[in-house]
């Protein structure tokens, strides 16, 4: 009896493991890290997960096209991740459950979802409570390892800040703008009608003069869509303004409206609604220091990937 009841265990386990065995054959490894295998399911699933909203969106066969077109870089950066937790275990780094609690608390807390509006989420995502938890947890844990490994040692002088202005400095100092309204006629094609569009300006301009209110005005006669909104253009920076623009308002103070001028779209009356003025040095600097950091961790991220990659059993069988 006790012979049968063995028999009977080893046929089930053999079964199960050929049963699992079968699974991943049919689910198909595309990728193999160390002694870690990366799954066909693995990779689309998290492309799905990461796809941008408008992708989500998409029809079906739409959608797999995409996700087909970038299997290959997507799942080079899988196997970067793989390498980084792998790393992250071998240097005894963990993820406690109560990191992942917070860090679930925290994502509702900036959502403001409830438990069931939480779950409802990660329904709709694909995932379980518990598949998500380990994927929070490896996030958690790849951030830690690039922090300790990479972050953290990155030191930013004040010689590479001011470096930094000395080659970027139009770019980090050129914050100039200007919030702007207009009323546009647009230009004529026969030059004699030039003339006819100046006196009707002329005449809007002498309303706006005599008290008039310059968006009503515009709404009535500006000839840009800008005038369905009171011809509020919004901010336009100094950089993009045309010349013509840019000379008109040279003259002017927050406030003041512009004498018609012609540029080359037609002719503009624009009313100078606030002036934008340039960052101020502490601005600048902190702007200099987040791009020269994030340069350095660029450069010493794909280094450190690189040698991670170098000492690694990777095959890809996409």
């Amino acid at each position: 009896m006790l012979k049968l009841r063995m028999s009977f265990i080893v046929v089930v386990v053999v079964a199960s493991a050929a049963a699992s065995h079968a699974a991943v054959l049919l689910d198909r490894i595309v990728a193999i890290v160390n002694q870690e295998v990366i799954t066909w399911s693995e990779l689309y699933k998290t492309m799905e997960s990461e796809a941008s909203p408008q992708t989500k969106e998409l029809k079906e066969d739409e959608k797999k096209r995409i996700f087909k077109e970038n299997e290959a870089p997507f799942l080079e950066t899988l196997i970067n991740v793989r390498l980084q937790l792998q790393e992250a275990k071998s240097i005894g780094m963990t993820v406690t459950d109560d990191e992942v609690k917070e860090a679930i608390e925290g994502i509702m807390k900036k959502y403001a979802m409830t438990d069931a509006q939480f779950n409802e989420s990660l329904k709709k995502e694909g995932f379980t409570l518990e598949e998500y938890k380990k994927r929070l947890r490896d996030q958690i844990l790849s951030s830690k390892v690039v922090n300790h490994q990479i972050r953290s040692k990155i030191l930013i002088t004040d010689r590479d800040i001011q470096k930094y202005i000395e080659e970027n400095g139009k770019m980090l100092e050129n914050s100039e703008g200007y919030r702007i309204s207009t009323i546009f006629f647009q230009r004529p094609d026969n030059a004699d009608d030039r003339k006819v569009i100046e006196e009707k300006a002329a005449s809007v301009l002498k309303k706006v003069n005599e008290g008039a209110s310059f968006n009503e005005l515009a709404r009535q006669y500006s000839q840009d869509p800008s005038g369905s909104v009171g011809g509020d253009l919004g901010l336009i920076k100094k950089e993009h303004l045309s010349k013509d623009f840019s000379e008109a308002i040279s003259k002017m103070k927050a406030g003041e409206v512009s004498a018609p001028f012609w540029s080359e779209k037609g002719l503009y009356i624009i009313r100078l609604d606030e002036k934008i003025d340039s960052k101020d040095r502490n601005e600048i600097k902190e702007k200099a220091k987040e791009a020269v950091t994030n340069k350095i961790f660029k450069e010493k991220y794909s280094a450190w990937i690189k040698s991670l990659r170098e000492k690694a059993f990777i095959e890809i069988r996409l």
